[in-house]
């Protein structure tokens, strides 16, 4: 199968989504730092250009934050030519490879949040190049985390109140707020 990469700006001027036509990863995993790749090969590597900042995975995708120093008419062809290799090459995304299907914990209510966030809002996110995880509910208001692109997104805070909370408020009247941890 040959690999082909294309890119795709996100909202977040300091990021870049690289797809390919395959399957990455069943689900995502945020590498912030330099640090969190260490189980990650393919992060790893990544992180070993001085301009890369942090890499988010999800499905069929990468996306890099690059360092405010870069510019992508220097780096995007220097990194689509590595994530071609790097897929090719079967680099692993994870060292252990056991993907786990979504596992659902909580009231009947919180079990409904993670579902609608889960089945509506996370595949929207993931074509930002962005990944959305719940992180609880009390009182009536939602805390999730926005990672990836999203992180650090002007227009993620947008997305999370007129989008998502608008969305939740309407399929579970319990629900009068959507917060994001910051992280």
């Amino acid at each position: 199968m040959t690999i082909n990469v294309y890119t795709e700006q996100t909202p977040n001027p300091a990021t870049m989504k690289f797809m390919v036509n395959k399957l990455l990863i069943n689900g995502s995993e945020d590498f912030a730092t330099k640090e969190s790749a260490e189980h990650s090969p393919f992060a790893k590597e990544l992180f070993k250009f001085n301009f890369v900042n942090g890499v988010f995975f999800a499905s069929n995708f990468v996306t890099i934050t690059k360092t405010d120093d870069a510019d992508w008419s220097d780096i995007e062809a220097i990194l689509k030519e590595f994530v071609k290799g790097a897929v090719e090459a079967e680099l692993k995304i994870k060292e252990n490879t056991a993907e786990e299907a979504p596992n659902f914990e909580g009231s009947d209510i919180e079990i409904k949040i993670q579902q609608i966030l889960h089945d509506y809002v996370r595949p929207a996110v993931e074509q930002d190049g962005g990944a959305i995880s719940y992180k609880s509910f009390d009182e009536g208001v939602v805390t999730v985390e926005l990672r990836g692109s999203c992180s650090g997104c002007p227009s993620s805070t947008i997305t999370l109140k007129s989008g998502i909370q608008n969305l939740l408020q309407r399929m579970v009247p319990e629900v009068k707020e959507v917060v994001s941890e910051a992280l």
